[in-house]
């Protein structure tokens, strides 16, 4: 059974974790996302932790963003489960950081597009 969702611990919240990230990972770009990852060390009880940012120059308004980040999430979330299973399978653990850079809002079915090419690129960059 599947199970479809989204704890506290896949979440990205280490400060540290986060800025090696940044310092040290690989980028790429699927429209409107752009997608920073970084492979780690030890593996976790979670095959990948993630988390999800939204440019506040380009939405001023929190309603904007917090919706956006929902949406991502949720697709995320519905997804997931090959790219978790080829990495458990590897014994492998990512740590993945998705920049939202679009000005305007997406609707959910476009995010979710998105979303399943990005999960298809990181199970391809894993191997």
């Amino acid at each position: 059974m599947k199970t479809y969702s989204f704890k506290k611990e896949e979440r990205l919240k280490s400060r540290k974790l986060i800025e090696a990230l940044f310092r040290e990972g690989k980028a790429f770009s699927v429209f409107p996302y752009r997608v920073v990852y970084l492979p780690l060390p030890t593996p976790g009880t979670y095959p990948v932790q993630v988390g999800f940012s939204v440019s506040t120059r380009r939405f001023p308004r929190a309603v904007d963003r917090n919706r956006i980040k929902r949406l991502s999430r949720e697709a995320w979330r519905l997804q997931k489960q090959h790219l978790y299973q080829q990495l458990q399978s590897q014994s492998r653990q990512l740590a993945v950081f998705l920049i939202y850079t679009d000005k305007k809002m997406a609707d959910f079915s476009t995010l979710q597009g998105k979303i399943s090419v990005i999960l298809k690129k990181l199970a391809a960059a894993g191997e």
